[in-house]
């Protein structure tokens, strides 16, 4: 069961308009399920609005008002069967904070993963890969109208996700997600853990990591009683990335607990988060940095950032901690020779 952060991300989204767009089927499918993810959203002062196509005819007006009953504060949009439903809804000119696509299956890749986040460069560069990713076999030309809606400023975030149980509330009130988000201005800050929701964040990052078997467990409590040595990456202010500074000499400093949210994963948040963490040392007098590690993501995240495997005689008594993980190394500024 996904941890929901709910102070944490409620906050950032108090008073920010919030569209759910469903077509007819998915809506009829999911209704109790969409409806309760709604009013949850009501619940925590997000006001929403919600675009469907159901035909105005007598078969489904116990379907609407029952909408218009259990969502008094939702505004209701209908699309009319005959359009374009989502050149309609992305056709709509109030600026939106989130626009949700709920769907019937999630956009993957190629390789059939599903794809966590994405900017509208990355969305174009990739358009091939999307295909039938979902069931509309026209959202490609979707893809283009979000791009040209983002850029436009006219929205901020678009989510596209598979309809189910909490769907939505797991997208917005997670770590991990449940779709694929497409955005162009997040806004990144790396920092020292501060708060006890800070700490959580961090150990349920750091327990899918160690669930895959690439990092030690590391307790909350430890986490707690550490947090000084623990920095995060935060986009627009949640927590989505962090390394665990440890001092090894008076030069070297070792990049800890390496890990990022599977949400964020080739976004470029890695090379983010160990180039900070690299200035931040830099700032405190260190000029050595190690890393072991056997996920094989983040050796070639360290192989990118010039790091080297190589297992150097001053850090041997570290590495036996370790035995058979790869040791990476890097020196900032003129060459340290090997001891």
């Amino acid at each position: 069961m996904p941890q929901l952060y709910l102070h944490q991300y409620a906050k950032h989204l108090a008073g920010r308009l919030v569209s759910i767009a469903c077509r007819e089927g998915i809506l009829r499918d999911h209704f109790g399920e969409i409806v309760a993810d709604i009013k949850f959203l009501a619940r925590t002062d997000v006001p929403t609005s919600l675009f469907h196509n159901l035909p105005n005819r007598f078969a489904n007006q116990k379907l609407l008002k029952e909408l218009e009953k259990k969502l008094p504060n939702t505004k209701m949009v209908r699309i009319a069967p005959e359009a374009d439903f989502y050149a309609a809804v992305l056709g709509q000119s109030e600026t939106v904070h989130k626009l949700i696509f709920l769907e019937r299956r999630s956009l993957i890749d190629r390789q059939g993963n599903k794809i966590n986040a994405l900017t509208t460069k990355r969305v174009r560069e990739s358009l091939a890969d999307f295909a039938d990713a979902i069931a509309n076999v026209n959202f490609k030309d979707t893809m283009k109208q979000i791009c040209e809606k983002i850029e436009a400023g006219a929205v901020d975030r678009v989510h596209i996700l598979p309809a189910g149980k909490d769907a939505i509330k797991h997208e917005l009130f997670t770590v991990e997600g449940t779709g694929t988000m497409i955005a162009n201005n997040f806004t990144e800050e790396f920092r020292q853990v501060k708060t006890d929701e800070d700490v959580a964040i961090v150990f349920r990052i750091l327990t899918s990591y160690k669930r895959a078997g690439f990092l030690k467990p590391r307790s909350k409590e430890y986490l707690s009683r550490n947090r000084e040595r623990f920095f995060v990456t935060a986009i627009d202010g949640i927590v989505v990335g962090c390394v665990e500074q440890k001092v090894i000499d008076a030069r070297t400093v070792e990049l800890g607990a390496l890990a990022i949210s599977t949400r964020f994963r080739n976004q470029r948040v890695g090379v983010y988060t160990v180039n900070a963490f690299i200035g931040a040392m830099q700032a405190e007098g260190y000029s050595r940095f190690i890393s072991l590690t056997r996920n094989p993501r983040l050796q070639d995240l360290l192989r990118q950032l010039g790091f080297v495997e190589e297992s150097r005689p001053e850090y041997a008594a570290r590495q036996s901690e370790s035995p058979g993980v790869t040791l990476f190394f890097k020196a900032i500024g003129k060459a340290v020779p090997a001891a």
